[in-house]
């Protein structure tokens, strides 16, 4: 073939080619069409023939005499085939161009939605963080919370044990405005005084109060009643009832049942600090009762009367009780009298106990006493008015009355009047001067 390097012809090979793309794909043999490019005057200006091959591939043919001073077109008409596609490929091109200006709109909404994202993750874990730390805040106020409460609570502990300190100092002032010459002195001692303190001439001046009831029967005190004693150097001054008829006098009493008012069911702290009246029934208290029986050697002696008007008593020689730490445990011996002892031989040496502390007899029997597997007398036992009690309607699990098993050889006969009091060994009673 021979092809001239001339514009037009190359034109003409673009129109050809893009002729060759439109033929019919499906058609796998081979087809030529013969054309004839345009004439000037009578002289033809060549001619091309194009075929489709099997493979898809376009062949071409074309003529193109050199016509010497004849100038041939410099352009030729599409045909309709190539301009229909020419159309079409338009067309496609301008849908193209609107996908891409859409595509890039997406794209350009989707980094919006990425970014809005990201800001929302980013807000969230600020939210997250705000959380945790008002989270980790309310713990924190939560246990500072029950810290104060707890300080609230020892603050009114405090509080509440000064207002008895205030209410106990109240009293104390009051017995010191009506015996100045002893309890003036009481206020300043303490018993963490030093040696040299303790010899002031003032504090040597608190030895001169009284102890027990013994010593303010040998400062002329001779009739029974209640009264003010200071049972050891420091201590705090102690109301007691004085019995000064009884046997010369000078007993301190420590216990009293005679009507059945106090109910003597009472807890391991009221049996330590005493309860009822000093005109009826009480108890003194064990605290009292240690401070009084550790200043020396005393003596106890137990009363005792039944609903017939009988009395009897007992007497032991030897006679204290431990401080609680020990559970106030008894130590007494010694005995006569004019009944048969119920006491010593069977509870000496014996621990104190309440119902409160689980020990079994206190609640058998209830009440507060030495016991041991349980008792041959229970003097702080429940009042039963007319002596003999039956256990069936009131403690179907043992006897519980003021016994004194020696008195009937029976554990369930209540006495009507019981005393317990205590005086030094030594004690001898004197004229007062």
């Amino acid at each position: 073939m021979t092809f001239p390097l001339l514009r037009p012809t190359l034109l003409l090979l673009l129109v050809v080619w893009i002729a060759c793309l439109v033929a019919d794909d499906n058609d796998t043999e081979l087809h030529g069409n013969t054309h004839h490019i345009g004439t000037v005057g009578s002289a033809n200006c060549g001619e091309y023939s194009n075929q489709a091959t099997a493979d898809g591939q376009c062949h071409l043919e074309a003529t193109l005499p050199q016509l010497g001073e004849h100038r041939c077109p410099d352009m030729f008409r599409c045909t309709e085939e190539v301009s229909y596609w020419l159309h079409e490929n338009e067309e496609r091109k301008q849908q193209i161009l609107a996908l891409k200006e859409t595509i890039s709109e997406l794209q350009e909404e989707l980094r919006n939605h990425r970014h809005r994202v990201k800001v929302l993750e980013l807000q969230n874990e600020e939210k997250n963080g705000l959380n945790s730390s008002l989270e980790q805040r309310f713990r924190e106020l939560e246990r500072h919370h029950a810290e104060t409460s707890t300080l609230l609570h020892l603050q009114a502990s405090l509080i509440y044990d000064m207002q008895t300190r205030i209410h106990n100092l109240s009293m104390l002032v009051e017995k010191v405005r009506k015996n100045p010459g002893c309890m003036i002195n009481i206020i300043r001692s303490s018993p963490f005084m030093s040696t040299q303190e303790a010899l002031h001439p003032e504090v040597q001046h608190v030895r001169n109060c009284p102890i027990d009831c013994a010593s303010i029967y040998y400062n002329g005190v001779h009739r029974s009643g209640i009264y003010t004693v200071v049972p050891s150097l420091g201590a705090m001054p102690v109301e007691v009832y004085c019995d000064m008829d009884t046997e010369n006098g000078g007993w301190t009493v420590i216990q009293r049942r005679q009507d059945g008012t106090v109910n003597f069911d009472r807890s391991w702290r009221e049996y330590k600090d005493g309860f009822g009246d000093l005109h009826t029934e009480f108890w003194l208290g064990n605290d009292n009762i240690h401070e009084l029986s550790r200043q020396g050697d005393y003596t106890l002696r137990i009363d005792l009367e039944d609903w017939t008007g009988k009395h009897k008593h007992a007497l032991y020689e030897s006679f204290s009780i431990e401080e609680e730490a020990n559970h106030y445990r008894l130590h007494v011996n010694g005995f006569s009298g004019t009944v048969e002892d119920s006491f010593s031989w069977y509870h000496n040496k014996q621990d104190f106990s309440t119902s409160d502390m689980g020990n079994i007899c206190a609640q058998i029997s209830h009440g507060g006493w030495w016991y041991n597997q349980c008792f041959f007398a229970n003097l702080n036992g429940v009042y039963y008015k007319g002596g003999r009690y039956s256990p069936r309607g009131q403690s179907p699990l043992g006897p519980d009355g003021i016994v004194w098993y020696t008195w009937k050889d029976s554990d369930y006969y209540s006495l009507k009047k019981v005393s317990m009091m205590i005086r030094p060994r030594t004690y001898q009673p004197r004229l007062s001067p």
